[in-house]
């Protein structure tokens, strides 16, 4: 029994317009038509991976987390059960609006909607981005990461950890409680924000090529009050990356070069450094708040802290770019 990867998220917005906009022109989604009051979008094979529906509240609508076999959604059901978590099967209309074979549903202990699914349906049709990308990093990792805001980040840890069976990854405790979970390679697909509040902080994609995050924070800057983190590199999962005020009440995260680590022997472990090593000038945070983070990163410059470097990067290890 295992979930083995993120594999859709949903939103509400009566922003569609906009949605359609910004997730095509700025992130390179493709646009495929739901019709109704719901628009969807393509990041690789899989027939949707992102979902915008039509109401009031710009928040998240559903989190849905792939599992390995069918028998799996049996397991998870009971496990949940038994602790006191009431989970309902999908319909056959709801299962056909996820594109997927069979799922369950629940909210977890602040009231966010998780639901297990098996079987995604695939499109024949090639993927075709909303502007010119190489494409996303996605298959067994995913179509990316997904972070929540939540009220109190170490009494929502047993649930994710014990009950869903993610794997902690690294924590963190200044300036603010954050906690990094995987369920596969990838250094994270999960983490929650100890914020205080409830709600969604952001989701990550990951593009196959550098260029690609760059072309995109040109878009972005062109865009008054879009930018929410400048560009910038993490220290756990060593993801280049910037991060885009959405036209709802949260951000995306455009990024490449993330780590992949081997769950058979990764340790999990506190991290004291702050999330960031350069860069990540969080805009939308007041000046003090601004400042702790800052405080944190040039700290990490003064003692000469590196990431390690990425080993296929073109320009360092490819004859043709050097000649």
């Amino acid at each position: 029994m295992a979930i083995c990867a993120l594999g859709y998220l949903g939103v509400r917005s009566n922003q569609t317009d906009q949605w359609g906009d910004f997730a095509s022109s700025l992130l390179g989604l493709q646009q495929v038509d739901k019709g109704g009051n719901t628009i969807a979008f393509r990041m690789d094979d899989y027939k949707q991976r992102f979902v915008v529906t039509d109401e009031s509240g710009d928040s998240l609508a559903f989190i849905g987390w792939e599992v390995e076999h069918k028998d799996d959604l049996t397991s998870y059901a009971s496990k949940l059960e038994n602790s006191g978590t009431a989970v309902e099967l999908g319909s056959v209309a709801l299962c056909d609006q996820r594109c997927v074979a069979q799922l369950i549903a629940f909210n977890d202990p602040d009231g966010n909607r998780v639901e297990l699914f098996h079987s995604p349906m695939l499109s024949t049709d090639p993927f075709k981005p909303g502007r010119p990308i190489a494409g996303f990093v996605t298959g067994p990792v995913g179509m990316g990461h997904a972070v929540l805001h939540v009220k109190d980040a170490q009494s929502l840890v047993p649930f994710y950890r014990d009950i869903l069976g993610f794997a902690l990854s690294d924590f963190g405790l200044k300036p603010v409680p954050l906690y990094f979970f995987h369920v596969n390679e990838r250094h994270h697909s999960f983490a929650i924000v100890g914020s205080g509040r409830t709600g969604f902080h952001h989701f990550m994609v990951e593009y196959q090529n550098l260029d690609d995050v760059g072309q995109g924070y040109d878009l972005a800057q062109l865009q008054e009050g879009r930018i929410a983190y400048t560009l910038g590199r993490h220290t756990n999962d060593y993801m280049t990356s910037f991060y885009a005020n959405t036209p709802s009440d949260f951000f995306i995260e455009s990024g490449w070069g993330g780590r992949q680590i081997n769950p058979d022997t990764w340790t999990a472990h506190e991290t004291t450094v702050g999330p960031s090593s350069w860069g990540h000038e969080r805009l939308h945070l007041p000046e003090v708040t601004r400042a702790q983070f800052r405080e944190m990163r040039l700290k990490l410059a003064q003692d000469g802290v590196r990431t390690p470097p990425v080993s296929d990067c073109p320009w360092l290890f490819n004859e043709l770019w050097r000649s």
